[in-house]
């Protein structure tokens, strides 16, 4: 009896404290949920108070009118029209190397020497066309003589000078046939040909080395000679940019080697092909080199100026601070503070003035000195 009672009674001394959770839990609807979000408000990193904004000059940015101007990483090459390969009609050996790459050479030095059956085989050539043409003066004048006379006919007469003719076309040719191959001294019969400069300029390419054979024009070409007064500067141009270029239209050639230097040239081509993998169109620019300063393979840096003018700020180039590869200014915001503001920085103007193309508008008032600033703040 009393194990059944048992049960029951434990439930009866339960109850309450179900009932207290439950009331609690309907009385308190905010039982259990997160905490309100709280908002902090963080200053502004690129605005500064001071305490005497009146220590710092403020300078006004003045307009600055110009046509838009367009960088871009080219190289020097040759003028491929004053580049000339030295050719050998006659094939050999090589005897004698006379110039290496790179040497400057002038028109008609001699380069290198060749040992050629050819040559030998032409004299000989020559030589038997002159014995013939002998023979044939000789017999051209007998048979004049014995016409004169009665001894022989018009048509005998007639064949003797035929053959006269022939001997004399057959002189010239051999002869021709000699200076072609590279040796004009006929008096002097040899196997050996001089290979000379055909333009004077730098030797830019090297194809033969001593006792190499020369195989005529079957072979590589011995040199290559390029004419430097003049070259090509080849620039990669993306193709958003090919609208502000134009054939006939001057650009300025800066050499990263020579800082300072400014070479001027004239765009002479823009290829109809880009370069698939960059997007990128090949621009030739013609410079003229009278000082052989550029050399071929040099980075420079080409600048395209665009053909519409366009109105900018110039400001002080102490006004200007590169920070975090980046260009800053700052300019008044008043109740004693100073934004920092980025611009894009362009070119150095005369007076010690520089561009900024965008960012701020001219009239606008910036702090003369940005590092004094700038290390005033930091303090």
């Amino acid at each position: 009896m009393s194990t059944q009672i048992k049960p029951f009674a434990m439930a009866f001394l339960l109850l309450p404290f179900f009932l207290t959770g439950c009331g609690s839990a309907s009385m308190d609807p905010s039982a259990g949920a997160p905490p309100p979000l709280k908002v902090e408000s963080v200053a502004d990193r690129d605005v500064f108070l001071v305490d005497s904004p009146e220590k710092y000059a403020l300078s006004p940015a003045t307009a600055y009118t110009s046509t838009s101007a367009l960088k871009v990483t080219a190289s020097v090459t040759p003028d491929i029209s004053r580049t000339v390969p030295v050719i050998s009609l006659a094939a050999g050996r090589v005897v004698e190397i006379r110039a290496r790459l790179g040497d400057t050479v002038n028109k008609g030095q001699v380069l290198m020497t060749v040992q050629s059956a050819d040559i030998a085989g032409a004299f000989s050539d020559y030589q038997k066309a002159v014995a013939d043409e002998k023979l044939a003066n000789t017999q051209a004048d007998r048979a004049q003589l014995l016409y004169d006379k009665g001894a022989i006919s018009l048509n005998d007469f007639q064949v003797a000078q035929d053959a006269e003719a022939k001997a004399q076309v057959d002189l010239k040719t051999t002869a021709e046939k000699l200076r072609l191959l590279g040796n004009s001294n006929l008096d002097q019969p040899s196997a050996i040909v001089n290979i000379v400069a055909p333009i004077s300029g730098v030797i830019t390419d090297q194809e033969v080395t001593n006792a190499a054979g020369v195989q005529g024009l079957a072979s590589p070409n011995p040199f290559t000679i390029s004419d430097l007064s003049r070259v090509w500067v080849l620039a990669d141009v993306y193709e958003n940019d090919l609208p502000t270029v134009h054939v006939g239209d001057t650009a300025d050639i800066e050499l990263n080697a020579y800082p300072g230097r400014t070479f001027t040239g004239r765009i002479g081509n823009i290829s109809p092909v880009l370069d698939p993998n960059i997007r990128t169109a090949k621009v030739r620019i013609e410079v003229a080199n009278p000082d052989r300063i550029m050399r071929v393979g040099m980075f420079v840096t080409a600048t395209f100026h665009g053909r519409s003018e366009r109105q900018y700020a110039a400001v002080p180039a102490t006004a200007v601070l590169h920070l975090h590869d980046r260009d800053w200014v700052y300019v008044p915001a008043g109740n004693n503070a100073f934004r920092r503001v980025a611009v894009q920085a362009g070119d150095m103007l005369p007076n010690n003035q520089q561009a900024v193309l965008s960012g701020i508008t001219p009239g606008q008032q910036v702090v003369g000195n940005a590092l004094e600033f700038q290390n005033a703040a930091e303090q």
